[in-house]
């Protein structure tokens, strides 16, 4: 059996963050390991609490999973601090970390922050030349390339820059910008569109977390990046697809929808 790591803070409403991640990658039938990188007090309604582990906490998890269980993808999610983020650079180059899957959260689904805001320079320096594939929506990429998004047009010329930055792939999701869900992939210079309706379901709390856990599953699976890309899609938008509903706020997706 594959293994993959998420590394990320925990939500304890389980919608997002390493809750949505294990959910994820257990319905796609693999071993799930996590590193949490933070506490949080939140629900569908919002984030109403943060609190970071320790840096030297967040190596000695890491340490004892690549010592013993090496896992075969890793989803980095939420990363609040600069000193957590250069910890986890660190130990994913001590222990050559592969199918690295960064998704750059930096505000909650509810609105709540969760990035702060001298951290973004050092993820851009030190996380996102270890990934495979990075994962930003429109918000998250325009805070990393320094200009706003309105077109598709824009998402290819965000996508080129982070794309200087990183050297591989580079997803950017524009459900925030149009009434589609259409993606773009840049990867190995070759432009990739996904391109998918927006699903009416105002219940999208952690689709970030999830899709990017797709993705790592299916890069721990041997698949391609564009193929684990197109994979993680059709996984995220049955997901929604299903309107599960909980919760008095924006609600998670329905992980489990295809096991049922």
């Amino acid at each position: 059996m594959e293994k993959v790591l998420t590394i990320a803070g925990s939500d304890c409403s389980g919608g997002a963050g390493i809750q949505a991640d294990i959910k994820t990658i257990t319905v796609h039938k693999l071993y799930a390991m996590s590193v949490i990188t933070a506490l949080t007090a939140q629900n569908t309604t919002g984030v109403y609490g943060v609190q970071d582990v320790t840096p030297d906490f967040v190596a000695q998890q890491l340490d004892c999973i690549f010592r013993d269980i090496k896992p075969n993808a890793i989803k980095i999610g939420m990363v609040s601090n600069p000193d957590i983020i250069a910890v986890i650079s660190e130990k994913l180059q001590e222990y050559q970390g592969v199918n690295i899957v960064l998704d750059p959260v930096m505000v909650a689904t509810s609105g709540g922050k969760l990035l702060k805001d001298h951290a973004v320079e050092v993820l851009a320096e030190k996380l996102i030349p270890l990934a495979e594939v990075i994962t930003p929506n429109i918000p998250e990429a325009e805070a990393l390339c320094g200009f706003q998004i309105d077109s598709l047009d824009d998402m290819r010329k965000a996508a080129e820059k982070l794309s200087s930055i990183a050297g591989k792939g580079i997803l950017i999701k524009g459900g925030h910008l149009f009434s589609s869900a259409d993606d773009l992939l840049l990867y190995e210079s070759k432009e990739y569109w996904f391109r998918e309706e927006k699903i009416n379901n105002p219940n999208t709390h952690g689709t970030g977390c999830t899709l990017s856990s797709a993705i790592a599953c299916n890069l721990a699976k041997g698949h391609s990046v564009p193929d684990s890309v197109l994979l993680a899609k059709k996984y995220i938008t049955g997901a929604l697809r299903d309107h599960f509903d909980v919760g008095k706020g924006r609600g998670p997706l329905n992980h489990c929808y295809a096991i049922r």
